[in-house]
């Protein structure tokens, strides 16, 4: 009889879990209920009430069953009245197919939705919870049977009824029981994941839009500075990401052109971007020697650095009358300078990342570019960037790409290259992020 009982609380189980996939079962956790859907639960589960009469198992002219689980169930989730509805459409059915025990197990399958009702109503809408569902149901199945020696005596043949029926009655509407709760709670756990994830979502495109408004977007940035063309691009790899370009004048001279790469990615490597790009700023505009201004923003990022992070830097100054730059390596890229024909990487010695040693020193370098000279800056997203096969775009196939395309502007030369990385990397994910900077100086 047991077994048999537990055969169709699984098939409804089944049920109920695709019940509870549909949207009206998830305006049934958030108490969104209308006179339409309470109407609906109502039938539902008066319906899943017989189902459970229907499978049940003779025993004389009564019958063990899982009738009373739809009412408590319905009672559970949405009050009393849903759980009277579900109970009377269940009692009718039984007390209409007659039988000894017919009136006391109606008025049970009743009063079973009625009193989960009252149960929601006592705690205001909030669930009782996985064992509290649970010894609700054996104990009003062990009230059923009682009932029905309340109400039809203790008759020897009604007595050997109760005792066939009440311990497979009492553990299959548990079980069925325990197994809803656990579906329940488990889409409600998904739900609130789900919700949870929508927020951080949501969250982290307000830091992404927070972040590309602090990197400058707009080209050609100074219109009526003629003597130099730029154009810079940045794809992070997460909605938020380490890389950062920047370009301001120091007076009406000196141009800083500054690229970094902050070790990691997501909202830390974000955070220590905003910072190392605001130390970059103001150290600048009281310093124009770039090793000098690293050393400085490297002191400031040592100090209290718990989060152990890094950033490589590559920063520069041109002097846009006479075309002199001065630059000063961090442990970043090395840039490329592409001029009469060919295409060189710039020298650079001596610096390492920024925020690793207190003391470490940086060099200052020094080149002229020519009129339609062009420099590039990346960071290693570029070079770095992998196909489905592992692959790397790696530095030959950069500098194929740079010296079959010298006479590009700065906007042609990164938009095209931003494509051919999309052609190489194919369906790949992207690893890291990817950031260029293009300058070409024009002179006077």
């Amino acid at each position: 009889m047991l077994l048999n009982l537990l055969h169709h609380v699984a098939l409804l189980m089944i049920i109920a879990y695709i019940f509870t996939r549909t949207k009206i079962y998830y305006d049934i956790i958030e108490k969104k209920f209308t006179c339409s859907k309470k109407f609906f639960l109502i039938i539902v589960f008066g319906l899943l009430s017989i189902y459970g009469t229907m499978n049940g198992v003779r025993v004389g002219d009564a019958v063990a069953n899982i009738r009373d689980l739809g009412p408590v169930i319905a009672g559970f989730l949405a009050g009393p009245v849903v759980g009277m509805g579900a109970g009377l459409i269940g009692a009718s059915h039984r007390f209409y197919l007659g039988g000894s025990t017919a009136l006391p197990c109606a008025l049970a399958t009743f009063l079973a939705g009625l009193l989960a009702g009252l149960v929601y109503l006592l705690r205001k809408g909030r669930f009782i919870g996985f064992w509290g569902a649970v010894l609700f149901i054996l104990g009003f199945e062990i009230f059923h049977c009682l009932l029905v020696i309340i109400i039809l005596g203790t008759a020897p043949e009604i007595i050997s009824i109760v005792r066939s029926v009440i311990l497979p009655m009492a553990l299959s509407n548990s079980l069925g029981m325990a197994m809803f709760i656990f579906l329940s709670q488990n889409l409600i756990r998904e739900r609130k994941n789900e919700q949870q994830k929508e927020k951080i979502e949501s969250e982290l495109q307000v830091a992404h839009d927070i972040q590309m408004g602090i990197i400058p977007k707009m080209f050609p940035p100074f219109p009526q500075r003629k003597e130099f063309d730029i154009f810079a691009w940045i794809k992070p790899a997460k909605q938020v990401g380490g890389d950062f370009y920047d370009f301001f004048f120091l007076n009406e001279e000196l141009l800083c052109l500054v690229i970094a790469d902050v070790s990691g990615k997501g909202v830390p490597a974000a955070l220590f971007m905003a910072v190392t790009k605001t130390l970059i700023k103001s150290r600048a505009a009281v310093n124009n020697d770039p090793a000098s201004i690293l050393s400085e923003v490297n002191r400031d990022l040592c100090e209290e650095n718990d989060s152990v992070m890094f950033v490589t830097v590559f920063l520069a100054i041109l002097n846009v009358k006479n075309g002199e730059l001065l630059y000063s390596p961090g442990g970043h890229n090395l840039p490329y300078l592409l001029g009469n024909k060919a295409v060189k990487q710039l020298r650079m010695h001596g610096g390492i990342a920024l925020g690793v040693l207190e003391d470490a020193e940086f060099s200052t370098c020094k080149t002229k570019l020519l009129p339609g000279d062009l420099l590039f800056l990346y960071t290693d997203g570029v070079n770095e960037a992998m196909n489905k096969s592992g692959e790397l775009f790696d530095y030959p196939r950069l500098e194929k790409f740079l010296g079959m395309n010298p006479d590009l502007t700065p906007r042609d030369l990164i938009l095209a290259l931003s494509e051919l990385l999309v052609e190489f990397t194919g369906t790949a994910e992207q690893s890291d992020d990817i950031t260029m900077l293009a300058l070409q100086y024009l002179g006077e």
